[in-house]
């Protein structure tokens, strides 16, 4: 690996010199490989993927300096992102990272209300990204139920459909992504800039217990997926929700649309982890028909 093209990509940015003792591998997802660059008095964390992968680097870079600017909830800052000969690397300020404690969900369920609470112009975003190693696409609109029917749960069930999960999960799926509108009565979702894949591995605190939030797949939509991401595979604990709800009270048919949120990334799972997911899938799209009748 190429360290030293990318310490003098480091140097570049900051304008500062940056003399690389050591490159620490660090325990990191399925997608990326991850490292901690040290040198005497400062360190970077560092992502790496293939070269061609670059732009889902610059995509998410993107994300963090929009969470940023929001000033509501501490993101790492992104230092560079770039490709080497052999890598696609994202560069980001390296922060210490512990559980969430109680007054940590506290202040993030408090702190995300507050991100929630900024409006945003339309649904969708200015560039596509990608949501683990998926394609995410993010047209513009201005209907929300059309975007979440084609921009995602349509999205899905193509991939899904080319991967060879025809039948049942189709015929399910495409009767669903028609038949939206039930779901959404009494209730106008206005876009909100969400974090996009808020799950509990991509949570934590600071050495002061300030929440961080980091990987995010942004985009403007309704915040209730962020909501319904933080339920699906656990990890929030009650001060979270209750300090979110204090600050911004959620409509009485999440209870309903959480399971419609929820669907899109476990249908996501199905294509990028395989069949395991296919009953699930299947068995909410037909609690939510059953929901729509």
């Amino acid at each position: 690996m190429n360290w030293q093209a990318i310490a003098q990509q480091i140097e570049s940015a900051t304008g500062q010199p940056f003399r690389l003792l050591a490159a620490e591998p660090l325990a990191g997802g399925y997608i990326n490989a991850a490292y901690r660059l040290l040198a005497e008095n400062q360190s970077f964390f560092v992502k790496l993927n293939r070269p061609e992968q670059v732009a889902m680097f610059e995509a998410e870079a993107s994300g963090l300096q929009a969470l940023a600017q929001a000033q509501a909830i501490r993101v790492p800052e992104p230092i560079v992102c770039g490709q080497t000969t052999d890598h696609a690397f994202l560069v980001l300020e390296h922060i210490p990272l512990n559980r969430l404690s109680t007054r940590s969900e506290q202040l993030l369920g408090q702190q995300l209300a507050e991100l929630h609470r900024q409006k945003q112009p339309y649904f969708g975003w200015h560039r596509d990204n990608t949501i683990g190693s998926t394609a995410q696409i993010n047209g513009r609109y201005d209907d929300w139920i059309s975007f979440w029917s084609v921009q995602r749960l349509e999205h899905q069930l193509k991939l899904a459909a080319a991967k060879g999960y025809g039948g049942n999960l189709q015929t399910l799926g495409e009767k669903l992504c028609t038949n939206l509108k039930p779901l959404f009565s009494g209730y106008r979702p206005q876009p909100a800039l969400v974090h996009g894949d808020l799950w509990g591995g991509n949570a934590a605190a600071d050495d002061q217990g300030n929440p961080v939030i980091y990987d995010p797949a942004c985009y403007f939509g309704d915040r209730e997926t962020d909501l319904a991401m933080t339920e699906l595979f656990g990890g929030f604990g009650p001060a979270f929700y209750q300090a979110y709800k204090t600050v911004y009270p959620l409509d009485p048919g999440y209870a309903r649309r959480k399971t419609l949120y929820n669907l899109y990334h476990i249908l996501n799972h199905l294509n990028l982890f395989g069949r395991s997911y296919l009953h699930q899938a299947e068995n909410m799209i037909a609690t939510l028909l059953k929901a729509v009748e």
